[in-house]
């Protein structure tokens, strides 16, 4: 009887999936057109007033992204007052569009990954990942992991795109 041989295995390729860098954290939204005055300004007076009564707890340990959907002009200190409400409460909160909060998560993941373990590896990145944005998990990762790799590719074991490989 022929034995069943793990040729990947043999191989020496390390397998990376760029869904092991997706952020598990919960991610809130704070839009401040709902403190705009008639949908068009943002009033001083107002606006400190919510800063002051907001429930800013309710954000704890999450993820939170600020921004105005609607198309008004809002002044740097809003978003600024915003901003220093959630430190020391959220985990991580910037301006702008929920997909710039992903992509910083997944970058601060990437960056926390612990390169020595691909010291001279061959790589392979699995393609195939419920991620957002994935080509830029994907550029972050390869430069990353080209420090210290031999070879990055993308793909399955199978059928890889290569991507990289250190000059001897």
């Amino acid at each position: 009887m022929d034995t069943i041989v793990n040729k990947v295995e043999e191989s020496g390729l390390v397998q990376l999936d760029l869904e092991t860098f997706k952020p598990h954290q919960e991610i809130e939204e704070i839009d401040l057109k709902d403190q705009l005055w008639q949908g068009l300004v943002l009033k001083e007076k107002d606006f400190r007033e919510w800063i002051k009564t907001h429930n800013w707890d309710s954000y704890t340990n999450k993820a939170v992204y600020i921004h105005c959907s609607a198309d008004a002009i809002v002044p740097t200190w809003a978003f600024v007052l915003v901003g220093l409400q959630l430190e020391g409460i959220a985990n991580q909160s910037l301006i702008g569009s929920k997909i710039d909060l992903l992509k910083k998560l997944i970058s601060d993941n990437i960056n926390n990954l612990d390169i020595k373990q691909y010291q001279d590896a061959r790589v392979i990145i699995k393609g195939c990942s419920d991620i957002e944005s994935p080509e830029y998990a994907m550029t972050i990762l390869v430069q990353r992991l080209k420090k210290v790799a031999k070879s990055i590719m993308y793909g399955e074991p199978c059928s890889t795109v290569p991507l990289f490989k250190r000059k001897n």
